[in-house]
């Protein structure tokens, strides 16, 4: 806290049902180079109440999450902590303030125990000044069983999975006794139980009055478990209230200016000749006797549950690992695919769900992530044009309506909905003829995925044959020309589009016969 804290009374529209802001934000402003990140924003938390805060890639959320934390210190605005105007100039003041954030990607440390990564940096200490590793693993293990969490604070974190590693960045926050508890993207990773039981955990942390912000682009877990929410847009505040008093249409208008009707575009459906024909497609552990068609201009929707086999289908289609058998067919000739980079010779092209660690390059800028594949284009004699490089990333760069300060940017400092758009400008730039997208909205907000559909669309209508592999059902439905199903590394269904329905596509991916009347 800043030692000239001022104190001032909570006005009455800042209270919320009797409750006055544990934390408040107002006239925040943060700038960047070329780019005005927030612009007068607004943001209050309340004890015991989880707070939604919403909007697209862009719209200023990490850049207020990191001003919480202590890592940016805003341009211009106050912070009210119980009343009092306090500046967190670094993450550890915003720590003994109370202030902690669990991020999608856990910030943990592989080598070290459940225990050492729970009290790093505040460690009890012997009276010699040592570390107490008894006394820790004992504080520890009171924590993780307080979230009924069954981990053994003696283990190295690498040997959790991801919910367990969540559970331990969980029991960290408390170990501070942290009074406002930030969860960034929490269950992008976790599987629908790992989830319910998230959720269980948000529950007793608001029980304990606890103010909880809670960010995330899936609207069924924002109208699930929170209490009221906040919509940023472009930076600026667009409007706050109670969750009950809204729908999820009221909240796409808010965060986009349009309504949730509008996200898949329509599409009038021009599908060519064939173009791919795969035959009895096998693999010795992840999938069997795949086999189906693709004619130019269509979208391909692939569609199964966790461990259905088909990522590991559209890796090995794109030559990262071999099949055992099989015949891969591209306007009716054979393509021997034993590599990725025979497949894009082929015409085959392949946007990974990791786009992070598989589709880009962080540390290299924008128009060499979107070049890289396409050298030979931009290269004479072994020497790279730069001028024809930065042409050719531009073009893909304006057609897929890339937001960046320049083209010079480190891709790693892109938002995910514009990280997707150079993955998905890297492969176009090798003039495909198969382009396979792989979960291409996942973690990205409802506006950027809007974008991916329409040019999703664009690119069915000017004759490019589209695999998409999707989790969410409304978007198999709202895209795909026709789905085809897996489970188990088998295709189970393969549906023409208007024949299929929500439960008619999970009572396929989970094996579960049709209702009988």
């Amino acid at each position: 806290m800043s030692s000239n804290a001022v104190h001032s009374e909570p006005n009455e529209s800042q209270i919320a049902d009797g409750v006055a802001p544990i934390l408040e934000l107002g006239g925040i402003t943060k700038k960047f180079p070329g780019v005005v990140a927030l612009s007068d924003v607004s943001l209050r938390l309340y004890p015991g109440q989880v707070t939604a805060l919403i909007g697209e890639n862009g719209a200023g959320k990490s850049t207020i999450v990191k001003i919480l934390t202590g890592i940016y210190q805003p341009d211009s605005g106050d912070m009210k902590l119980n009343g009092t105007i306090v500046r967190f100039p670094t993450a550890h003041h915003a720590s003994d303030a109370g202030v902690t954030a669990i991020h999608q990607e856990t910030v943990l440390f592989d080598e070290l125990s459940v225990a050492e990564n729970i009290f790093i940096g505040h460690a009890p200490k012997t009276r010699t000044g040592l570390i107490d590793l008894a006394e820790m693993n004992r504080r520890a293990q009171e924590l993780l069983t307080g979230i009924d969490a069954e981990i053994d604070p003696t283990v190295k974190l690498r040997e959790l999975g991801i919910a367990n590693k969540h559970l331990v960045a969980i029991a960290r926050a408390l170990s501070i006794d942290a009074r406002i508890v930030i969860m960034d993207e929490p269950t992008a990773a976790l599987s629908h139980k790992e989830i319910q039981e998230l959720y269980e955990l948000v529950g007793q942390l608001r029980d304990q009055g606890k103010a909880i912000l809670f960010i995330s682009h899936k609207f069924d877990e924002i109208f699930q478990i929170a209490d009221r929410y906040t919509v940023f847009r472009d930076g600026q505040f667009v409007g706050e209230g109670h969750i009950a008093d809204v729908d999820e249409n009221a909240l796409v208008q808010m965060m986009v200016g349009r309504s949730v009707d509008q996200i898949f575009p329509h599409r009038e459906t021009h599908q060519g000749e064939e173009i791919l024909r795969v035959s009895d497609y096998c693999h010795p552990t992840e999938f069997e006797d795949i086999s189906f068609t693709l004619r130019k201009g269509e979208i391909l929707g692939f569609y199964g549950l966790v461990g259905a086999g088909r990522s590991e289908f559209m890796q090995s289609l794109f030559g990262i690992t071999r099949p055992s058998k099989g015949v891969v067919r591209i306007e009716g000739e054979i393509a021997a695919i034993d590599s990725p980079a025979r497949a894009v010779a082929a015409g085959i092209v392949y946007v990974p769900e990791d786009r992070g660690k598989q589709g880009t390059i962080i540390g290299l800028p924008i128009f060499e992530n979107i070049t890289l594949p396409s050298l030979d284009r931009t290269s004479k004699r072994g020497f790279i044009r730069l001028a024809e490089e930065f042409s050719l990333a531009r073009t893909y760069a304006e057609r897929l309506d890339l937001r960046a300060a320049s083209l010079d940017q480190d891709v790693g400092n892109l938002s995910g909905g514009n990280q997707q758009k150079v993955v998905i400008a890297k492969w176009l730039a090798t003039r495909p003829r198969v382009i396979i997208l792989d979960e291409p909205t996942k973690g990205i907000d409802i506006g950027s995925k809007a974008a991916v559909h329409e040019f999703m669309a664009e690119l069915a209508a000017q004759g490019l044959a589209v695999i998409m592999v999707s989790s969410e059902i409304p978007e198999i439905l709202g895209m795909s020309d026709r789905v085809i199903v897996m489970r188990e590394g088998r295709i189970v269904a393969e549906v023409e589009n208007e024949q299929l329905t929500p439960e008619s596509l999970v009572r396929h991916a989970a094996g579960i016969a049709e209702s009988v009347h």
